[in-house]
C-alpha cells in the first residue's frame, strides 16, 4: 500500500495518491492532473477512482479532466448534484481498492455533501481518514459557505457537531488524519502548520473535539470570528460542480508572449487588469503604470480570488523570464482563466522601450519610528486577528482581504505608511491604493517583523494582548 500526500503550499491544500495492487485512487485532486497520471504510469497502476470530499470552494479540482483522461470513475457523498457522470455514495458505502477498502463517510456540516474517507488496510483494520474539509489539525471546517435556504450557518455548524461525535471521534486514536488543508486555507480560523496527524492528537489538542463540549458551545465557537468568505469561493464551486476547460487548453490559449507595443495595445483597448507578479522588491524599484503586484512568492493564488472580484477578469501578465506558465497554471487552481498574454521579456522590455514606469515608495522600520514621533498615520493591511494579538498602537486595522470596504479611510493628500508582517501584504495593498489615485501611500519594508526589532516595539507605541 502506498499513500502519498501531495501537497501544494501556495493553496495549503492536501491531494492524496493511494495504491494497492495496481490499482489507484486520488483524493481532491489539483486541476493540473499529469502529476498523477505519471505516478501511476510510473508503478504500472490504473487510476480506478477520484474520491471529492465536497466541492471544494477555495480551488478547482482535477476530477472532471482526470476521469476524462484515464477513465477513473468520479465519487462523491450523499446530497451531491453535478452535471457530468459521478457516483453518489450512500453513507457507509465501501470501494474496494486492489487489497484495501475506502468507506465513505457522510460527515455534513462543512457543506451538506461533505464526506470523509476512511482507509482500511488489507486486514479490515481502520488505518487512516482522509478528513477533507470536516476535520482539519486544530481546527474544524467553517460551516457558514453552504447556506441554503432555511439551512443557517448555525444549523450547518450543528450537522457538523453530529457528524465529529458520531462518525469521527468513534475512530481508534491510532487512526491517521490526512486533511484537505493547512495553515493559510480560508476554510478555517485556526488551522495547524501540521499537515498530518492522528485522531488520538486531534481529540487532545483540538478545541472542536472537547469531549465536555455542547452543541450549543461548539455552534458558538465555530461561528465566532468567522470573516466573510472570499469572492470567488461560491464561482469556484459551480465550476467544480459543472465542469471546465482541461488546464492544457488554458495555458496553450493564455500563454501568449506579447511585444511591447502589442502589450500597451490590448492594456489600452480592453478592461484588462495588468498583474505583475514578480518579486515585491523588483516591483517596487519599477512597475507599469497602474499594475497590481501579488507576487508569486505568496500565497499567489488565493490572494488574486479574495482581491479580484471576477474570474472572468481579462489579465495581462508580468511575470519573471520562464514563470510565465506557472503563473497561468496557478491562476487556473481558482478559476482565472482569461489571460490574454504576456509581456515577453519582463518589465525589462518596457524599461528598455523607454515607455512611461511608476515606482513605489518603501522605507526602513527605523524610518517610520521616526514619523511616529510626529503623529504619521499608520494603517495595518494584516488579519484582524493577527492585529488584535499585537499592533502598533496608532496604526488602524484595515485587512488586505477587506481593502475595498476601507478605501474611504486613507488620506488623499497626506502621505500615510501600510504595513503587513514581512512585507508582501503591504506591497499588494500599496499597489491597489496607488493604481486608485493614492500617489501618497508608503510601503514598510519588513513590516511588522521589521517594527519588532524597532524602539517602537519598546515603548507605549504597541498594545499586546493573549487573545487567541
Amino acid at each position: 500500500m502506498i499513500i502519498e500526500q501531495i501537497y501544494t503550499g501556495c493553496l495549503a491544500q492536501g491531494a492524496y495518491y493511494i495504491e494497492s495492487d495496481g490499482e489507484v485512487a486520488i483524493i481532491d485532486p489539483l486541476r493540473e492532473v499529469q502529476d498523477y497520471i505519471g505516478r501511476a504510469t510510473q508503478n504500472d497502476a490504473k487510476i480506478k477512482y477520484i474520491f471529492e470530499t465536497h466541492f471544494h470552494a477555495d480551488f478547482v479540482s482535477g476530477h472532471v479532466t482526470l476521469a476524462e483522461k484515464t477513465g477513473a470513475k468520479i465519487v462523491y457523498g450523499p446530497t451531491a448534484k453535478t452535471t457530468f457522470d459521478a457516483v453518489i455514495a450512500e453513507d457507509n458505502q465501501v470501494f474496494k481498492l486492489g487489497d484495501i477498502t475506502i468507506t465513505a463517510l457522510h460527515t455534513p456540516g462543512h457543506t451538506m455533501e461533505s464526506t470523509c474517507y476512511l482507509l482500511k488496510d488489507k486486514n479490515g483494520k481502520n488505518h487512516a481518514l482522509f478528513s477533507g474539509d470536516t476535520l482539519f489539525l486544530g481546527d474544524v471546517g467553517r460551516p457558514d459557505l453552504a447556506q441554503k435556504g432555511a439551512i443557517t450557518e448555525k444549523d450547518l455548524a450543528g450537522f457538523l457537531f453530529d457528524s465529529l461525535r458520531n462518525k469521527i471521534m468513534p475512530l481508534e486514536d491510532n487512526v491517521i488524519v490526512y486533511p484537505a488543508h493547512g495553515a493559510g486555507s480560508a476554510c478555517g480560523k485556526n488551522l495547524s502548520k501540521e499537515t498530518v496527524g492522528t485522531i488520538g492528537n486531534q481529540k487532545e489538542t483540538n478545541y472542536a473535539l472537547r469531549v465536555d463540549m455542547t452543541k450549543e458551545e461548539f455552534i458558538k465557537e465555530v461561528t465566532d470570528g468567522l470573516l466573510p468568505p472570499p469572492a470567488y469561493f461560491p464561482l469556484n464551486v459551480k465550476l467544480n460542480k459543472e465542469g471546465y476547460k482541461d488546464v492544457d487548453e488554458v495555458i496553450k490559449i493564455s500563454a501568449k508572449p506579447l511585444s511591447v507595443k502589442e502589450f500597451e495595445v490590448i492594456a489600452n483597448e480592453t478592461d484588462a487588469l495588468i498583474l505583475d507578479v514578480r518579486h515585491q522588491s523588483e516591483f517596487i524599484k519599477g512597475f507599469i503604470p497602474q499594475s497590481i503586484f501579488i507576487g508569486l512568492g505568496g500565497t499567489f493564488a488565493p490572494w488574486v480570488g479574495a482581491l479580484v472580484k471576477d474570474i472572468k477578469q481579462p489579465i495581462l501578465l508580468v511575470t519573471p523570464v520562464g514563470k510565465e506558465e506557472d503563473t497561468i497554471t496557478r491562476l487556473s487552481r481558482v478559476g482565472f482563466d482569461n489571460v490574454l498574454g504576456f509581456l515577453e521579456g519582463s518589465f525589462g522590455s518596457w524599461q528598455n522601450s523607454n515607455k512611461e514606469i511608476d515606482t513605489l515608495e518603501s522605507v526602513s522600520a527605523d524610518f517610520l519610528e521616526e514619523k511616529i514621533k510626529g503623529d504619521a498615520l499608520v494603517f495595518d493591511v494584516r488579519k484582524p486577528g493577527e492585529y488584535t494579538s499585537e499592533h502598533i498602537k496608532v496604526a488602524t486595522s484595515t485587512p488586505l482581504d477587506f481593502l475595498n470596504d476601507y478605501i474611504t479611510e486613507f488620506p488623499k493628500k497626506e502621505d500615510f505608511y501600510v504595513h503587513c508582517a514581512g512585507g508582501y501584504r503591504s506591497v499588494i495593498a500599496a499597489s491597489i491604493l496607488k493604481a486608485r489615485g493614492f500617489h501618497n501611500v508608503i510601503d514598510v519594508a519588513g513590516g511588522y517583523g521589521a517594527i519588532k526589532n524597532t524602539n517602537i516595539n519598546r515603548t507605549d507605541q504597541v498594545c499586546s494582548s493573549n487573545f487567541k
